[in-house]
């Protein structure tokens, strides 16, 4: 019989990410491809803060008095900037290599961050006002578990953002056949036919019991790096709330 408390994880897959723990804060190592997605996703993320709580725009800490929840959240590159925008912060992952990594790297700037070596299924905490979910549910191995996993995390009137690769050829060629061979990506991190389209995670999102509220596609452009687009060929994010809040 299958553990349903540990469903979701997929051992292979952790363990890829956990061979990835010590050299994750390195801006031109296996993880260089985060660190260059990082900065347009919390673009995204402040934009929606700011839509759903209306304070000052300029603000460095938007996320004051609010309890984020990062699911999947490696050695915590997205966790950190949430912290420093006054999120009290809990970090999930199904590596301890990550966590360990996360912890060691968090504790010299003073960033009290709960990092667990946990699954999001076996968590008791609820009512976070932020969940988010980075290039995660890809690497899950029941996609609509995690989310049904993760809308219960989540408060009443809170916030969910995911991101994850679209699955279209262009996707493929970019994230795979170029981003695994000379793109810098470990190879062997994605297996495309696990990619979810938006129609796709919109579905298990309304099967949780949230409602899709806002997207964009997430692209590169030579000149610019990684941007917002209306293009979601590739990557893409959603913001999803409880339904009729």
């Amino acid at each position: 019989m299958t553990d349903t408390a540990t469903a979701t994880i997929d051992p292979k897959e952790a363990a890829h990410f956990g061979e990835m723990a010590a050299d994750w804060w390195n801006p031109d190592g296996s993880s260089a491809m985060l660190h260059k997605l990082n900065p347009v996703r919390l673009r995204y993320i402040r934009a929606a803060i700011d839509r759903r709580w209306p304070g000052d725009a300029h603000s460095f800490r938007p996320l004051a008095g609010k309890r984020a929840l990062d699911v999947g959240c490696g050695a915590g590159l997205l966790a950190e900037p949430l912290a420093r925008l006054g999120a009290t912060v809990t970090g999930l992952d199904a590596a301890p290599e990550n966590i360990a990594a996360a912890q060691a790297h968090a504790a010299p700037q003073g960033l009290a961050i709960d990092y667990r070596a946990t699954p999001v299924e076996t968590m008791a905490d609820t009512g976070f006002d932020l969940v988010t979910s980075m290039e995660v549910i890809e690497h899950v191995a029941d996609p609509a578990a995690f989310v049904r996993a993760l809308a219960g995390k989540l408060a009443p009137d809170g916030l969910m953002i995911l991101s994850t690769p679209n699955r279209t050829p262009l996707s493929r060629l970019a994230m795979i056949t170029i981003g695994e061979s000379i793109g810098g990506i470990p190879k062997g991190t994605h297996d495309w036919h696990k990619f979810i389209t938006p129609d796709e995670l919109t579905a298990l999102l309304e099967q949780a019991g949230l409602a899709v509220i806002d997207s964009s596609g997430l692209t590169f452009d030579p000149r610019t790096g990684f941007t917002l687009s209306a293009n979601d060929a590739i990557n893409y994010l959603l913001t999803a709330r409880h339904r009729d809040r």
